[in-house]
C-alpha cells in the first residue's frame, strides 16, 4: 500500500478530531479552575488578612494541594480526559504530574520509587520555571538600575 493510499485510507475510517468543542471544554474547565484559585484568594484574604501581595504563595499550594488529593482519589485523570489542556495547563496540571508519577512507581519503594521518580515529568517545570524567574529578575534589575522602571 503506498503512503497516498494508505493516508486516503485512514482519512476515511477516522473521525474527525472536533477542535472546537476541544476547545471549549479546556476554555471552561480552566476558567473554573482559575475562579476556583480566585475564590480561594479571597477567602485567604477575607479570613487571614492576606493581602493581594501576599495570597498568592499560601492559594498556589491550596491548588496544588487540592490537584493531588483529586489525583488520588482518580478524579483528576478523569478531568483531565474531558479538558485536556485546560486542566494541565493551571497550576493544578504540576500537583497532578508529580503525584501520579509517585504513585506510579510506590511498588518500588519511598526512596527508590518515589523519590526517584516524583519529580520526572515535573522537574521540568520547575527547572525552567526558575531559569525563567531568574531571567525576569536579572531584566527587572538592569531596568531599575537604568531608571526606566522602579520596584
Amino acid at each position: 500500500m503506498k503512503e497516498q493510499q494508505y493516508n486516503t485510507l485512514k482519512d476515511q475510517i477516522s473521525p474527525p478530531t472536533p477542535y472546537g468543542l476541544n476547545l471549549l471544554k479546556a476554555f471552561g474547565v480552566g476558567g473554573i479552575i482559575c475562579a476556583i484559585g480566585q475564590g480561594i484568594s479571597f477567602f485567604y484574604m477575607i479570613f487571614f488578612d492576606f493581602t493581594e501581595r501576599t495570597v498568592g504563595n499560601p492559594t498556589v499550594a491550596t491548588m496544588v494541594f487540592i490537584a493531588m488529593i483529586l489525583t488520588g482519589l482518580g478524579l483528576y485523570r478523569k478531568l483531565g480526559q474531558f479538558a485536556g489542556a485546560g486542566s494541565a495547563v493551571p497550576v493544578t496540571g504540576f500537583g497532578n504530574a508529580v503525584i501520579s508519577a509517585a504513585i506510579e512507581h510506590k511498588s518500588e519503594g519511598f526512596v527508590l520509587g518515589v523519590g526517584g521518580n516524583m519529580f520526572k515529568l515535573a522537574g521540568s517545570v520547575i527547572l525552567f520555571g526558575t531559569v525563567s524567574a531568574f531571567f525576569v529578575a536579572l531584566i527587572k534589575l538592569i531596568l531599575v538600575s537604568v531608571g526606566v522602571a522602579s520596584w
